[in-house]
């Protein structure tokens, strides 16, 4: 929402991460086409790549506006209910 990158950068810049899985959403058949496109033609980021990424991403992810599931409780069914949590004490 930003504008700072494009989804195909950050999907090339989870693929990239040490990780075994990266679940992309596709809501749409362009979202689809752009993972597969993606998955066909990876190639991991350069350090430089990822460090220059990072750097222009810096200020808009500094605030977690755009990640508001790890910022705010907005998500957190448990911060409405946390009844929910009595029963999973052990």
């Amino acid at each position: 929402k930003s504008g700072v990158a494009s989804a195909p950068e950050c999907l090339r810049y989870s693929a990239s991460l040490p990780t075994s899985v990266v679940i992309t959403g596709c809501e749409n058949r362009k979202d689809v086409d752009q993972a597969v496109a993606l998955a066909t033609k990876f190639t991991p980021l350069t350090g430089a790549e990822r460090s220059a990424l990072l750097e222009r991403t810096k200020a808009a992810a500094s605030a977690g506006q755009f990640e508001l599931f790890k910022t705010s409780e907005h998500f957190d069914g448990t911060a409405k209910h946390p009844h929910w949590l009595e029963s999973a004490k052990i």
